[in-house]
């Protein structure tokens, strides 16, 4: 399954709640604001047990780069990298 996120209000204890029902066969993408979310709660996604991703573009939007944290396990993709994303998992869960 591919879990999107594209806002950044959730609470710490909304996200840990989907987190850990993402297994090693999800991905997780955040884009728009919810990019916002891996400087909000990096340290979650290190126990995110399916890929986790974020869209360059609005990273770079929203200047966040040198917030990310030094042990960031999200990945920066592109856009081209998120329409592989949807063809490869199904169903989607937009949040």
């Amino acid at each position: 399954m591919l879990y999107t996120f594209s806002q950044a209000h959730y609470s710490e204890t909304e996200l840990q709640r989907y987190l850990t029902e993402i297994t090693e066969n999800d991905a997780v993408v955040l884009w728009q604001d919810g990019v916002l979310l891996a400087v909000k709660y990096g340290e979650m996604f290190t126990q995110c047990k399916g890929q986790c991703f974020m869209l360059e573009q609005d990273v770079l939007a929203r200047n966040l780069t040198a917030l990310l944290p030094e042990n960031n396990q999200v990945r920066s993709i592109s856009l081209t990298d998120l329409v592989d994303l949807t063809a490869q998992y199904s169903p989607q869960i937009a949040l």
